[in-house]
């Protein structure tokens, strides 16, 4: 079941470095939100704060809440495993498992949680595939490497990946910027029907892919070089792109800076 995510007071930090400060949104379940802004404005940080994997790096720390259907996962008792499980990503290439092939790169979560069963992996394969619009164009050769496929397929390919382990949220880390037009569409359509089971967020620099796929938009910036990223506007996308509130945000998706 897709999630409600709550972020009240976010603040990131790299060492003593404060990447992003004081960030506060709803992201409603089944939706798609977009988080744009300029590069080094913390869209990443912020992503990555979700699923805690902001804090693997050294020195890494997030203050503030972060709740997940009012869990907050950054409470002492919660497992971080579990979280990931339950909150997928998806990165900004293609990143599968170069040493397997198509079938055991779909499984390899349910693997590592355990599933050892045949017949539960092979279902469980065929439907994240098939979920990923993917099944059609691989299931003849789903013994084959997964890096033998093309760019756009194997972004789809670690999209059914992430989808296998039936996680409720996923986030999407500019999944497009390494594609082609066409595949990035076929990962816009995939996103339109994944909505229907999950809770999407997607960093993306590409204002026309925002304003296409989300229901709601965040616009991150920055006052200069060095200082925390900040949540500037948060709204539905046509609003944003149509009628924004702040000229920052109008002025950012006209153009005239990032």
């Amino acid at each position: 079941m897709a999630k409600r995510i709550e972020a009240t007071n976010v603040t990131a930090y790299y060492g003593s470095f404060k990447a992003i400060e004081n960030i506060n949104l709803t992201v409603e379940p089944k939706t798609v939100t977009a988080l744009i802004g300029p590069s080094g404005c913390g869209k990443s940080t912020f992503l990555r704060s979700i699923n805690r994997m902001h804090e693997v790096l050294p020195g890494a720390r997030v203050e503030g809440s972060l709740t997940i259907d009012d869990q907050d996962i950054y409470d002492r008792d919660v497992d971080v495993t579990a979280v990931r499980r339950m909150i997928g990503m998806v990165f900004q290439r293609p990143n599968p498992f170069p040493t397997m092939s198509i079938y055991e790169n779909v499984v390899a979560g349910l693997r590592l949680n355990g599933v050892r069963r045949k017949s539960i992996l092979d279902e469980a394969a065929e439907k994240a595939l098939r979920s990923a619009n993917l099944w059609d164009e691989v299931k003849d050769r789903l013994g084959k490497p997964g890096a033998g496929l093309s760019g756009g397929q194997q972004q789809r390919l670690c999209i059914a990946r992430t989808i296998a382990v039936e996680p409720q949220v996923v986030l999407m880390d500019e999944p497009c910027s390494a594609l082609d037009p066409i595949s990035t569409l076929a990962i816009e359509d995939l996103m339109f029907q994944l909505k229907d089971k999950f809770t999407i967020i997607i960093v993306t620099h590409n204002m026309q892919q925002a304003a296409r796929v989300s229901d709601r938009t965040a616009f991150f910036s920055i006052e200069k070089t060095g200082d925390p990223g900040r949540l500037i506007e948060y709204d539905n996308t046509q609003k944003i792109f149509s009628n924004p509130s702040q000229k920052k945000t109008e002025d950012y998706i006209t153009g005239r800076f990032g």
